[in-house]
């Protein structure tokens, strides 16, 4: 269990964090979702011992850690970029923090052979960073993470620096990886995908303030103001609310509810259809997302006047 309560951090007159409280659940993925500027790395920094808050405490397994150095936490960190001791072999970056507790040799080797298969290097023991695949160096990373059989694993951006095909198959590695050891295990992303995909619960965080907490689906269904709800995915202002494209309905006949609009441009996505719509008397057009086969139904074409209304009570009331 990681309970960080109350923390504030500040840089000067910019606050960084502000009163600050999360729990982590001990064996749980939690990630710190948020833009630029968030506060999320901050808070990781503050969990890790990186940085110390100017108020607040920080508690892992029941013990205060608030004041401790990184080394007294008990924890694996794994930054953006993978800061491996080029000179050593794959063995040895995985090996070094065991060395470094003067661990017996035999246990050392097996907990390496163990953990290189676990996160899919076996056969690359004795193969230098630079021979391998960015994706495999950021696999070795979290085998040296957790190598030291850390209480909490914090990943900080991981994947930040790879291409999007190479984040898409590690993020399903990393679950599937989280599942088999359980660490408790906190990811700071600006990737609402990611953060969808990979975590049990999600710490909205915005200028240094905590939105919302709560499970993906929950974050995503049932959001408590317009930041969360449009940091988590596409929005449409529609009379005086918002609600998400593909839960917007289109008719081609007045039906009395639905609001009028003109057909500005219609975009296949494969198996989804975007109709991009402008509002009669309003500035701003909307979007609705359907499917393929809803659009052909509908026959839609650009200049049609259609009239768009919301799919039952999935919005959220507007603050403006």
């Amino acid at each position: 269990m990681i309970s960080v309560s109350s923390v504030s951090k500040h840089y000067g007159d910019f606050a960084a964090l502000h009163d600050v409280s999360v729990e982590v659940e001990s064996g749980s993925l939690t990630a710190l979702l948020g833009p630029s500027g968030s506060g999320k790395s901050t808070l990781l920094r503050v969990i890790a011992g990186l940085e110390v808050p100017d108020e607040g405490t920080v508690i892992l397994e029941d013990r205060d850690v608030t004041r401790l150095a990184p080394q007294q936490r008990d924890i694996g960190f794994v930054f953006q970029h993978y800061a491996a001791f080029k000179h050593m072999t794959v063995r040895d970056n995985v090996a070094f923090g065991l060395k470094v507790r003067k661990r017996p040799k035999a246990e050392i080797t097996a907990k390496v052979d163990e953990l290189l298969g676990i996160v899919g290097l076996a056969g690359y023991q004795d193969r230098y960073p630079s021979q391998l695949s960015g994706g495999q160096r950021q696999r070795m990373a979290l085998a040296r993470a957790l190598a030291v059989e850390p209480k909490v694993l914090l990943l900080d951006e991981p994947f930040g620096a790879l291409d999007a095909n190479v984040r898409a198959e590690l993020r399903a590695w990393l679950r599937r990886l989280h599942d088999e050891v359980h660490v408790t295990t906190v990811l700071v992303t600006h990737d609402q995908e990611e953060a969808m995909e990979l975590a049990d619960r999600i710490v909205v965080l915005n200028a240094g303030r905590v939105e919302q907490v709560g499970a993906p689906r929950e974050l995503y269904d049932a959001p408590t103001n317009e930041f969360v709800m449009g940091f988590l995915g596409p929005v449409a202002r529609l009379g005086d609310g918002l609600v998400r494209p593909h839960d917007l309905v289109l008719r081609t006949d007045p039906d009395g509810i639905g609001v009028e609009a003109q057909i500005a441009r219609i975009v296949h996505l494969g198996f989804e259809v975007r109709v991009e719509l402008e509002l009669a008397g309003e500035a701003d057009g909307v979007y609705a997302q359907l499917t393929r086969h809803e659009a052909e139904q509908l026959e839609l074409h650009e200049g049609d006047i259609v009239y768009v209304r919301r799919d039952g009570v999935k919005s959220l009331p507007s603050a403006a």
